[in-house]
C-alpha cells in the first residue's frame, strides 16, 4: 500500500462482519445451497444433520451491491470466507474500511510464475525410454504414455474395469484452448467456467496468444486423455468440471480469488478430486507476495480455501512446484503448503527425482514433510495444444500432479465412501518411500494397485450406490446464462423425457427422450429452443416424466422452475 500511488489499482480481500439477510437461515440453512451430488459426498465426512453449515450461505447481494458502488469493480464473491474481491485504489480501500458491514480488509498476493524446468513442451516426437514390450498383459495400448501410467501401476488397475467411471474431477488451469483434440473425443465434460472473463468458456479469448490455454490442454491430456496407441490417461472414464483460474496476460498472472471461487462452484456442483498444475513463488515489485516463511499451511487464503474442501470431503491435489531444492528452506507455492493438500512432486521416467521440483518442510510447528508423493514429471506424453491430432512431451510438476491426481480418482471409484483423508494415508503409505519418508521425495513414487488394496476390498459395485428412488434436482447454476445443468436420478431402466416449458405450458424444447439406464444422470440447456434460437429471458419449468421398464406400473413426475438470464 505504502509503494502504491493514487491511481494504482490494489486488490484485495473485503471481508464482511455477517451474512446480512442470510443470517435468518443461520439456524435452518437449506439443503439445496448446494446440489445432491455435493451432499452426498460431504456424508462422508458430515454427520448427516451437519451436511450444510453457515459458510455455505451466499453472501449478501446488498453488502456486495454497497461495495460496488465504492470501488473501482468486484471481482469475485466467497461465501466460504463471506467476502469479495475487488479493484480499488489505496483511497478507496481506505474509506472501506470504516463501514459497519466490513470486518477487515486484506491485500491480494500476486505471484509471478517461475518458468525453471516448467513447460519445457516439444510438438513433435524425442527419444525417449521405450515401453518395456509387455503391453500385452493389458487391456490397452498406452503408445508412449505407457510409462508415466506403468511407473504410478495403472494399467493393472485398467484391467480390473476401473477407469474412474462416475468420479467428478475438476481440473483447474490456464485455459483450456484445444477440447476438440481427438485424446478428448471421449471426455464427459459436465461444466466449465473461465473465473479470469467471467465466461462459461474455458478457451482462450479470440485473439489470445497461442500461449493462452495450452497448459491446460496438456495436464488436461494427461489425466483424462485417451487415444489408442498414441496417450492413455489414468482417469479417462471420470466426468469433468473445467476450470479456468489463472490470467496468462498479466506480468502477475494469479489471485488466489479466482481460485477460491472456483472451488466453491465446483463443491457445490459434486466435484470429488480436484487438480491444479499451477505453481507460483517469486513477484514483481511492487505486488505483495508470500514467501516460504508462509508456507505454514495456514496463511495464505489458497490454502485455506483448499483445506476447507478437502473438510468438504474433496480430493485436493496441487502441484509441488518448480523451483527445485534448497537446504536451507522450501520451495512450496501455496496450496502445496496445506495440511490436507497432496503436494505431488516430479520424477524422471527412470524413477529419479528432477532437480527441479520443489521440496519442504512447510514452517508449521510442528513442520510437515512436503512433497507428499511423486509421479513421473518429466518427459510426459501430452496432447498438443495446437494440432488436433498432435502429440508432445512437457516436463514440470504440472504434469506430475495430473498423474496422481488420476490416482485418486480411481482410489473414489473403487472406495467412494472413503474420505480425503483415508484417500491420501492409502496414496502415501504405499508409495516407494514410505518406510522413511523425507523432503525431496516425500513418500515416493505411487502405485495405484497398492493404494486401492490399502484402503480395503474394492466396495462391491465400484460405482456410487444406484438411486433407491427418482430424483429431479434443481438445476445449477440458477439464474443462468447461457448454461445450466439438470441432474435426476433414475433408480431402475425407465424411459424418460425431460422438457423446458415457458409459462404458458408451451413446450421449448426437449432435453431427453428414451430409454435410461439407472443411475444419475447430468443434462446441460444452453437455453436454446426446438428451432435453434435463444429463448428471452424469464421464468422457464422443467419437467421430468419416467416410467419404469422393470417394474409395472411405477412412473414418476416432477417439474421445477429456472430462470434464464440473458
Amino acid at each position: 500500500m505504502n509503494e502504491s500511488t493514487p491511481n494504482d489499482e490494489i486488490v484485495a480481500w473485503v471481508y464482511f462482519t455477517d451474512k446480512g439477510i442470510h443470517e435468518l437461515q443461520k439456524n435452518s440453512i437449506p439443503s439445496t445451497v448446494v446440489s445432491e451430488r455435493s451432499l452426498m459426498r460431504r456424508m462422508k465426512v458430515r454427520p448427516t444433520n451437519q451436511l450444510v453449515d453457515y459458510t455455505d450461505l451466499p453472501v449478501d447481494e446488498l453488502y456486495v451491491q454497497q461495495i460496488a458502488s465504492q470501488v473501482i469493480r468486484v471481482r469475485q464473491r466467497s461465501k466460504w470466507f463471506n467476502s469479495v474481491s475487488v479493484v480499488a485504489t489505496k483511497e478507496q480501500i481506505a474509506a472501506l474500511e470504516s463501514l459497519p458491514i466490513v470486518s477487515s480488509i486484506e491485500l491480494v498476493a500476486r505471484f509471478k510464475k517461475n518458468q525453471t524446468e516448467e513447460e519445457l513442451h516439444v510438438e513433435t516426437p524425442q527419444e525417449l525410454p521405450k515401453p518395456d514390450g509387455n503391453t500385452t498383459v493389458y487391456d490397452f495400448n498406452y503408445g508412449l504414455s505407457l510409462n508415466q501410467v506403468q511407473q504410478i501401476n495403472v494399467p493393472s488397475v485398467h484391467n480390473t474395469g476401473n477407469y474412474a467411471q462416475g468420479v467428478i474431477v475438476g481440473v483447474f488451469d490456464n485455459g483450456f484452448r484445444l477440447l476438440t483434440h481427438e485424446a478428448f473425443d471421449s471426455l464427459d465434460i459436465i461444466a466449465a467456467y473461465d473465473f479470469v472473463s467471467g465466461d462459461p468458456n474455458p478457451a482462450p479469448q479470440p485473439g489470445d496468444p497461442s500461449s493462452y490455454g495450452a497448459h491446460g490442454v496438456n495436464t488436461l491430456s494427461t489425466i483424462g486423455g485417451r487415444k489408442t496407441g498414441q496417450l492413455i490417461g489414468p482417469a479417462f472414464g471420470a466426468s469433468y468440471i473445467l476450470a479456468r483460474t489463472e490470467n496468462d496476460s498479466s506480468e502477475t498472472p494469479i489471485e488466489e480469488d479466482y481460485w477460491a471461487a472456483a472451488i466453491e462452484w465446483a463443491d457445490s456442483i459434486g466435484v470429488e478430486v480436484t487438480s491444479t498444475s499451477l505453481g507460483y513463488l517469486t513477484y514483481d515489485p511492487p505486488y505483495t507476495s508470500w514467501t516460504w516463511q508462509d508456507m505454514d499451511g495456514n496463511t495464505t487464503v489458497i490454502t485455506r480455501a483448499a483445506d476447507m474442501a478437502v473438510a468438504r470431503g474433496i480430493v485436493v491435489l496441487n502441484s509441488a512446484g518448480n523451483s527445485g531444492n534448497n537446504p536451507s528452506h522450501n520451495t512450496l507455492g501455496a496450496p502445496a503448503d496445506g495440511d490436507s493438500v497432496l503436494a505431488i512432486g516430479a520424477v524422471d521416467p527412470s524413477g529419479t527425482r528432477t532437480s527441479f521440483s520443489s521440496v519442504g518442510p512447510t514452517t508449521s510447528i510442528p513442520p510437515r514433510i512436503k512433497p507428499d508423493v511423486m509421479a513421473q514429471g518429466s518427459s510426459v506424453r501430452v496432447a498438443s495444444s495446437q494440432n488436433p491430432t498432435g502429440y508432445g512431451y512437457s516436463s514440470g510438476t504440472s504434469f506430475s500432479c495430473p498423474l496422481a491426481a488420476g490416482v485418486a480418482a480411481l482410489i473414489v471409484k473403487a472406495h467412494p465412501n472413503a474420505t480425503p483423508i483415508q484417500v491420501a494415508d492409502a496414496m502415501r503409505n504405499t508409495a516407494s518411500n514410505s518406510g522413511s519418508p523425507n523432503n525431496l521425495m516425500g513418500w515416493g513414487i505411487l502405485n495405484a494397485v497398492a493404494a486401492i488394496n490399502y484402503i480395503g476390498p474394492t466396495d462391491t459395485g465400484t460405482e456410487p450406490q444406484l438411486p433407491t428412488a427418482y430424483r429431479l434436482e434443481q438445476n445449477y447454476p440458477n439464474p443462468f446464462n447461457p448454461d445450466t445443468y439438470i441432474r435426476y436420478s433414475l433408480p431402475e431402466h425407465s424411459v424418460i423425457t425431460l422438457k423446458i416449458f415457458d409459462v404458458l405450458g408451451r413446450e421449448v424444447i426437449t432435453l431427453v427422450s428414451g430409454q435410461q439406464d439407472p443411475r444419475v444422470h447430468t443434462i446441460a440447456w444452453n437455453g436454446i429452443d426446438n428451432s435453434g434460437l435463444r429463448v428471452a429471458s424469464g421464468v422457464y419449468f422443467y419437467r421430468l416424466s419416467a416410467s419404469s421398464t422393470e417394474t409395472a406400473g411405477r412412473q414418476f413426475t416432477e417439474t421445477r422452475k429456472l430462470m434464464v438470464l440473458q
